[in-house]
C-alpha cells in the first residue's frame, strides 16, 4: 500500500472544517426560508387583517386599551393603544414596497386629532429616506418589518 504522506491530524481537521461548513450553510438556509414564510404571512393578509394582527402584536407586548378603529375617517391611524400610562396613535402599512412620507403624514394628523402622546407608523416593509427624515422632524415612531419580527420572536 502506498503512503502519500498526508498525515492524518490534516484529514481530521480538513473533514471538521468541511463540516462546519456545511452546518453554516445550514443554518443560513433554514434561517433565509424562516424569513421567507414570515412574509408569505403578511403577503397572505388584506390591509384590515394587518391592523388586527398588529393589535394582537402590540396586546402581546403589554399595550392595553388596545382598539382598532373603524377603518374609513379613521384620521390616518388605524389602532388607539396605552403602554405605561404613554397613549399611542398607529398607523398600520401593509405593502410590497418601502413605505413613504404619506403615511407619516397620516400617523402625525392622527395623533394630534385623537389626542395622543406619540405617532407611530407599523409597516411589513421598510420605510424610504424621505419617511425616514419626516418622522424625526415630526416626532413619529417607524416600527419596520425587522421590528414585527423581532417582537414576533421575543413573544415565541
Amino acid at each position: 500500500m502506498m503512503n502519500i504522506g498526508i498525515p492524518t491530524e490534516k484529514i481530521i481537521i480538513t473533514v471538521v472544517i468541511c463540516m462546519l461548513i456545511i452546518l453554516f450553510l445550514a443554518l443560513i438556509w433554514y434561517f433565509l426560508g424562516r424569513r421567507r414564510a414570515d412574509s408569505n404571512l403578511f403577503e397572505d393578509m388584506e390591509g384590515h387583517e394587518f391592523e388586527y394582527f398588529c393589535a394582537d402584536l402590540l396586546r402581546q407586548r403589554g399595550f392595553v386599551d388596545v382598539e382598532v378603529t373603524k377603518g374609513s375617517g379613521d384620521y390616518g391611524v388605524d389602532i388607539l393603544a396605552e403602554k405605561e400610562g404613554v397613549t399611542y396613535a398607529v398607523q398600520c402599512k401593509r405593502h410590497t414596497a418601502p413605505v413613504g412620507v404619506k403615511a407619516v403624514q397620516e400617523a402625525y394628523a392622527g395623533r394630534d386629532y385623537y389626542d395622543r402622546m406619540v405617532g407611530a407608523v407599523m409597516t411589513n416593509q421598510f420605510f424610504t429616506a424621505p419617511a425616514v427624515e419626516a418622522a424625526k422632524k415630526l416626532k413619529i415612531l417607524l416600527w419596520d418589518g425587522g421590528y414585527i419580527e423581532s417582537m414576533m420572536e421575543e413573544d415565541g
